[in-house]
């Protein structure tokens, strides 16, 4: 089945950068215009529900009008920090996101991307990961009953692997950068029509599913607004542009908390960029980091990103080895919460944040924990 014979859903695709429209068919990777990945927008609210599962996720009418694949994802803690908010003069707050089924907050995203995908009766599914999003798409497969193919580079996390494996996903391991993964998995839906690739960094409809961490925080914080600063992980940059679209959609555009983006100075080319004033990655050559899920050296919507990060008056720092290390270490014995080193860049990066002056002493700051450290034990 090609995809223009995929079945469409409702809603619309749009170029973020040119404007081009087009139908939500298949998982397109472009606008066939520019090149720029695309953005899904929904029906307006108040058009006719979807028929929907036993399950339902809880922001139904704020995501594509399609039956559900969930695994109960999202509604993860909110927890006030006992030691490291005091010890720093904030009043911190930690979203973990290792409560997910899969152990990160990729499960938001792959549970929409499965779920719209199936609607559009595709049967089978791959994707480059170097390992969460890679298990999550795994799970959320598995779930709908879709044939999953997973590339993984050869260096990633064992316990990553053998997590992808457990949900019967077909792992091939790439020799080499990041990058190899990327073009084995294009190959492979190249020869195998049935195969789409199911791309958590350029699917629109990924996007759409972090979208429900803006709407998590707004519920669990209602007053959360300007003065407020919310510190993210950020290796494609997936997740701070779900935090954008999601608060801009419940009408805090102009009006959302300072988006502060954390990356390892190993692989930092959003937060050089953004610091450089550049609107477009800065050129890196990647260096090994135990934040790896953030080692992602030419985002695919680094340009959105950085928008909105900007748009919402946020920062940005790189952090060393030694910092994502001990930020880690101090979680665990200090607040009693286990992440995985990428995590470790959102609490590393707050003196940092404090010693640039984009976030002030006293300040209201919740801190993006994006995975589980059970898996990096």
């Amino acid at each position: 089945m090609t995809e223009s014979e995929r079945a469409p859903i409702p809603g619309y695709l749009y170029c973020p950068r040119c404007g081009q429209q087009d139908s939500p068919r298949g998982a397109p990777e472009g606008c066939s215009r520019c090149g720029e990945p695309l953005s899904y927008e929904p029906p307006p609210q108040g058009a006719p529900a979807a028929v929907v599962g036993a399950q339902d996720w809880p922001y139904t009418a704020l995501l594509p009008p399609v039956p559900p694949v969930t695994l109960g994802e999202g509604r993860t803690p909110l927890v006030p920090s006992r030691c490291i908010g005091p010890q720093l003069g904030l009043d911190l707050w930690f979203k973990v996101e290792g409560a997910n089924p899969t152990g990160s907050f990729k499960d938001r995203g792959a549970s929409v991307l499965v779920s719209v995908l199936r609607a559009m009766n595709v049967s089978a599914v791959a994707d480059d990961s170097s390992g969460n999003a890679g298990a999550a798409l795994a799970a959320y497969a598995a779930r709908a009953g879709l044939r999953a193919r997973l590339f993984v580079p050869e260096h990633a996390s064992p316990r990553k692997l053998a997590q992808i494996g457990a949900y019967g996903a077909e792992l091939t391991t790439v020799p080499g950068p990041r990058s190899r993964c990327e073009e084995a998995v294009r190959k492979a839906c190249r020869d195998d029509p049935a195969l789409v690739y199911a791309s958590h960094n350029t699917s629109p409809y990924f996007i759409e599913g972090l979208t429900t961490l803006a709407y998590e925080l707004l519920e669990g914080i209602p007053e959360l607004g300007p003065e407020w600063h919310v510190v993210l992980p950020v290796g494609g940059g997936g997740l701070l542009l779900g935090l954008a679209r999601g608060f801009s959609r419940m009408g805090r555009a102009g009006a959302s908390p300072r988006l502060h983006m954390a990356q390892p100075a190993a692989c930092a080319p959003l937060a050089k960029a953004l610091l450089r004033g550049a609107t477009s990655p800065e050129a890196v050559e990647p260096l090994a980091t135990l934040a790896e899920g953030a080692s992602i050296p030419k985002p695919h919507r680094g340009r959105q990103v950085l928008a909105a990060a900007r748009a919402s008056g946020g920062s940005a720092v790189a952090i060393s080895e030694e910092s994502i290390q001990r930020a880690q270490e101090k979680l665990a014995r200090e607040e009693g919460i286990l992440i995985e080193p990428t995590s470790a860049l959102a609490p590393a990066a707050l003196s940092p944040l404090m010693a640039d002056g984009a976030v002030p002493a006293g300040a209201h700051v919740v801190a993006v924990l994006t995975g589980t450290g059970l898996k990096a034990l």
